[in-house]
């Protein structure tokens, strides 16, 4: 038997769980937006978000935190420009660096994300105990880890 004939039940595999759970996010995140009337994807939200903890951060840094690489996050950062929800500035003392910070637009868009936040967290976490709750988070950051590890080899 080669490798392409061994079988895999992939409805029992936890990727295929962490991938349709991530989708249907993605979904209920999408058409939440939509309904508050804000122009804006999960990506955006996830750059608004590292910027309303620390402003002004660094390029590839913001693509480092946000797991994104530096092309994808700057065709991101563009948009969000266009959007006039960020601002990309040169550096005071490295010109080849450029410092990423919020307008007042996307500081408002941030805050009202928030609401649909608190709202997708309580639906996420109904009828599942807090230890649950603990034990998932750290079963996935294991297999996080995990994964980086794996890729670290490769």
């Amino acid at each position: 038997m080669n490798n392409t004939d061994i079988l895999v039940d992939f409805d029992k595999s936890v990727g295929r769980w962490i991938g349709s759970t991530a989708k249907m996010l993605d979904n209920y995140l999408h058409e939440a937006f939509q309904r508050e009337g804000l122009d804006l994807s999960k990506e955006q939200m996830v750059v608004l978000k590292k910027l309303h903890e620390n402003d002004g951060l660094i390029q590839n840094e913001l693509a480092f935190l946000t797991l994104r690489d530096k092309s994808s996050l700057a065709r991101l950062l563009a948009k969000m420009e266009r959007k006039n929800y960020i601002t990309r500035e040169q550096d005071d003392f490295d010109k080849r660096v450029n410092r990423v910070f919020l307008t007042e637009t996307g500081r408002i868009t941030f805050r009202q994300t928030r609401p649909i936040i608190v709202v997708l967290k309580k639906i996420m976490e109904k009828n599942i105990k807090e230890e649950e709750i603990f034990q998932l988070i750290n079963t996935l950051e294991r297999i996080q880890h995990n994964i980086s590890s794996a890729e670290a080899q490769i």
